[in-house]
């Protein structure tokens, strides 16, 4: 029997309907994820689904007795009590309360999200706030669980636990998520919210997208026709005289007609044009860590980590929540100091970083004003360019631009962020939960725009898909202060990462790996002294090349460079090629002699 059914629902906030004739049918069992656009109409159809919300038009069949649960995008700010008292809704938690999950039930999710059950509400950041409702809505196991993004602020071992439940979970399950391996793992049917509809698209994601861009390409095509059509009408009809002849009184009807449909088209929303401004390009060598280490109250948040990074690695960093990976992102930025150990960076850095925090954003200024600094232009690629105009690239429309940052949402504040981002140019992109509240066609396009960067990532990410497709190494922190380092993506990690023990006490919860196994006995002899003068010497050697490539680069871009004579230009274009196979051979000689010296 259908849980629940909505028939033509029909509901605006100003201008066009927001959902426009929408229907609905869930029934038992079903795990469905609603897919759209940043602004479509999700929540709103999630609240009037939980009876939060009444729609303008339309009937909700529900079936009797029927009981839901949601997770909002938004929490509320006028919270009180513990952690505890919030997870279990508000009762009293007396194992004889009629209303009140079982204490044991409380206890585990609150462990699994890993929350502190004592800590009080209010003093919690956003994010764990939504981490408690999203505990709440679990324990409660109603008919139809309604979840808002439910991964955003989750590490990778709790969204794989959550996979892990809610595959369990015998009753229905609708969700709003941006994560394509959450998706894949979990839906049943998939949704799509599009232009006030509602098309439904059985079976998995990849067939979903094949039949969305098979229906996309018959609408295009019956639009071009339709086009084409109406402008042959629109010629007759300005004839003038044969047109309103009586027996052409019909064609004329029916041109009226044609207008009334064209005008009552809504277009899709504009896709978002992200493009970084390179910078000149960095040295071979980016960033090294030699041995550092960092604490926090005595309790290492890395430990003796050495690690390099040279021009066009993509590096993934991930880890539990609150285990040290923007600390760590900051160490290696030279924004904080290691309590131990050294940081290098390379030559000709330009770093542009995204703060999952959003700390760069002045929540009382305008979203022109984050962007454009007071000012009306920016410079993009060296030429000036409208602050507002620049904005409509990222799908901020002239009137949204003047709003103040409080104003958005989620997905809006991360596009403005972007916009800010690659307003500037650079060379080294430090990115720190970019994914969050994006809709998925903006998320494929960034990722799209990562893998063609010439420069060097740093990615913090708990998008399995997106580390899948960008990166090509992995910092993984493994608990006490330990931080491996792999290649690939996280697929490539999980492959490679210590075995889990097979005996002793069990596996300690969300994100506490095990001791790493013990590694083989390096076959490789050591290096005699010659060698280790020289591998101390590189580094030197290193940095006076790309001095030199510097000082190379900077005659050349010389406006008068070219009015000297002829051998000095071709001599000097000479000694550019050859510092780039010197630096090549001395980058290959260092990490040589370094694995030989073990």
């Amino acid at each position: 029997m259908t849980l629940i059914s909505l028939h033509h629902i029909a509901i605006g906030f100003g201008g066009r309907p927001l959902l426009d004739g929408v229907d609905l049918h869930i029934e038992p069992g079903e795990r469905i994820c609603l897919l759209g656009r940043n602004g479509a109409g999700k929540s709103t159809l999630l609240q009037i689904l939980d009876g939060h919300l009444r729609p303008d038009n339309g009937d909700i069949i529900r079936q009797q007795g029927l009981t839901t649960a949601s997770l909002a995008q938004a929490v509320p700010i006028d919270l009180t009590g513990s952690v505890f008292d919030a997870v279990a809704g508000g009762h009293a938690v007396e194992p004889d309360h009629p209303q009140a999950p079982p204490v044991w039930r409380i206890e585990e999710v609150i462990s699994r999200m890993g929350l502190d059950p004592s800590l009080p509400v209010s003093g919690l950041s956003a994010g764990l706030k939504r981490r408690v409702f999203l505990a709440r809505a679990l324990v409660q196991t109603p008919d139809l669980l309604l979840l808002d993004e439910p991964t955003n602020h989750l590490d990778i071992e709790a969204i794989a636990w959550l996979e892990t439940e809610l595959k369990q979970y015998a009753r229905s399950l609708l969700f709003v998520s941006h994560d394509r391996t959450f998706l894949e793992k979990l839906a049943t049917r998939i949704i799509e919210l599009d232009r006030g509809r509602l098309t439904s698209w059985p079976g998995d994601y990849p067939t979903y997208l094949k039949r969305k861009a098979e229906t996309l390409a018959a609408e295009t095509r019956q639009r071009e026709r339709f086009s084409q059509k109406l402008a042959e009408e629109e010629a007759w009809i300005r004839q003038g005289v044969k047109a309103r002849r009586t027996r052409n009184e019909g064609r004329v009807r029916a041109l009226m007609r044609m207008r009334e449909e064209r005008r009552a088209w809504r277009d899709r929303l504009g896709t978002v044009r992200m493009r970084v401004q390179e910078a000149e390009r960095t040295g071979k060598l980016v960033i090294e860590a030699d041995r550092i280490s960092r604490a926090w109250e005595g309790t290492p948040v890395f430990h003796d980590f050495s690690t390099l990074i040279v021009r066009g690695d993509k590096i993934g960093v991930i880890g539990p929540n609150g285990c040290g990976k923007t600390t760590l992102l900051k160490t290696l930025l030279k924004a904080i100091s290691p309590d131990s150990g050294g940081i290098r960076h390379g030559l000709r850095l330009r770093i542009a970083y995204f703060d999952q925090m959003r700390e760069q954003l002045d929540e009382d200024r305008s979203v022109a004003d984050n962007i454009g600094e007071g000012n009306d232009q920016i410079t993009v690629d060296d030429k000036p360019r409208h602050v507002i105009s620049y904005l409509k690239d990222f799908l901020f429309a002239p009137d949204r631009a003047r709003s103040p940052v409080r104003t958005l949402s989620g997905g809006e504040r991360n596009r403005l962020l972007l916009a800010r981002l690659f307003a500037k140019p650079s060379n080294v992109l430090v990115l720190d939960e970019p994914t969050n509240d994006l809709d998925m066609e903006t998320l494929e396009l960034l990722e799209e725009l990562l893998l063609q960067y010439p420069g060097t990532l740093l990615l913090v990410s708990h998008d399995r898909t997106f580390l899948n497709n960008v990166v090509t190494g992995i910092f993984a922190f493994e608990g006490d202060g330990r931080i491996g380092e792999y290649v690939g993506g996280y697929d490539d990690w999980l492959r490679q990462r210590p075995a889990p023990a097979t005996d002793g006490p069990p596996k300690k919860p969300a994100g506490l790996s095990q001791k790493p196994a013990p590694k083989p006995k390096s076959r490789t002899p050591k290096i005699g002294f010659k060698e280790k003068r020289e591998l101390a010497a590189l580094p030197e050697k290193i940095e006076s090349l790309e001095a030199e490539q510097v000082q190379l680069h900077n005659a050349l871009s010389d406006p008068d460079f070219y009015r000297r004579p002829g051998e000095e230009i071709a001599g000097m274009k000479d000694r550019l090629t050859e510092l780039e196979g010197e630096l090549t051979a001395a980058y290959e000689r260092w990490e040589k002699l370094e694995n030989k010296q073990g």
